[in-house]
């Protein structure tokens, strides 16, 4: 039996927003005021999060949790109303918060105070979602697709912002809807190049290989949307967040397999990966 041939996408893991609000905690746990503890996951990596707790940086769920020392605000953002507690309390505050994030927060906020009605495009309940309807007013409307959107708009002038690991293809469909059906129609693309170089990397990479394996936390959105890119190229897509769940017979009779990673999923869990898949072919 020929060992599997493994190729990994050209733009996978760690973006620059991830990189900084690790180097940002790893800093906190080594010279900040303790304890130190992030507002919700830093990321969505299980495995990240548990060697953040092993140096000492814990996970709080609300800013009533903290008792004192550093509070850092991970990447995806937290609600204005939420910071600005954060910065009444006296503990010392590190701001994680993704610039893509803080991007798409401010030209949310720009949308409403110019009287628009704010749609985002995104996941209602996921924390980046959150804090971004805490710029655009509490009358915002958060959707997935055309199909949330009421039979009527609210509004003729029409603002749109999006959660920055949605896809172009999404966004495009959205603003086709909303073109004819509003007065003014004002779109901001708030998608981040790293998301966008993630996806275009594993979409051409899956067109190519007999499987592919997309490596990071289920609880990621830009990793399961991944998982849903490539899977619509290529249907036998696996998402795992280790190497442990691989299962050889998934590639029985296989010759070659890509993988890809989430912006949240760190090059050793990659190389995990692509290495275990090497050895089913051996």
């Amino acid at each position: 039996m020929s060992p599997l041939e493994v190729r990994i996408s050209e733009c996978a893991g760690f973006c620059w927003g991830v990189e900084r609000a690790l180097e940002l905690a790893a800093e906190a746990a080594d010279n900040a005021p303790v304890p130190v503890s992030t507002l919700g996951p830093l990321i969505h990596n299980p495995a990240v999060i548990a060697e953040l707790e092993a140096r000492g940086v814990r996970v709080i769920s609300s800013p009533e949790e903290a008792t004192g020392g550093t509070v850092i605000i991970r990447s995806h953002g937290v609600p204005r109303e939420t910071k600005e507690q954060l910065a009444a309390s006296g503990m010392t505050v590190v701001d994680a918060t993704c610039r893509f994030v803080t991007a798409a927060q401010v030209k949310a906020e720009r949308l409403r105070k110019a009287g628009y009605f704010v749609i985002i495009l995104g996941e209602k309940d996921h924390p980046e979602v959150l804090a971004l309807r805490s710029y655009a007013g509490p009358d915002s409307l958060v959707v997935q697709s055309p199909q949330d959107l009421p039979e009527s708009l609210p509004a003729s002038r029409v603002g749109v912002v999006v959660q920055t690991t949605q896809t172009q293809e999404q966004l495009g469909e959205l603003a086709r809807w909303l073109a004819p059906r509003c007065r003014e129609l004002l779109v901001y693309n708030t998608i981040c190049n790293a998301t966008e170089q993630r996806q275009s990397a594993a979409v051409a990479m899956a067109e190519e290989v007999e499987a592919v394996v997309v490596v990071g936390g289920r609880n990621s959105a830009n990793t399961r949307r991944l998982a849903e890119l490539c899977a619509s190229r290529q249907p036998r897509t696996f998402h795992v967040e280790s190497a442990a769940e691989l299962d050889a017979a998934w590639f029985d009779g296989l010759q070659v397999v890509g993988v890809t990673a989430g912006a949240s999923t760190p090059p050793e869990q990659i190389e995990a990966v692509a290495e275990r898949l090497r050895g089913f072919g051996a």
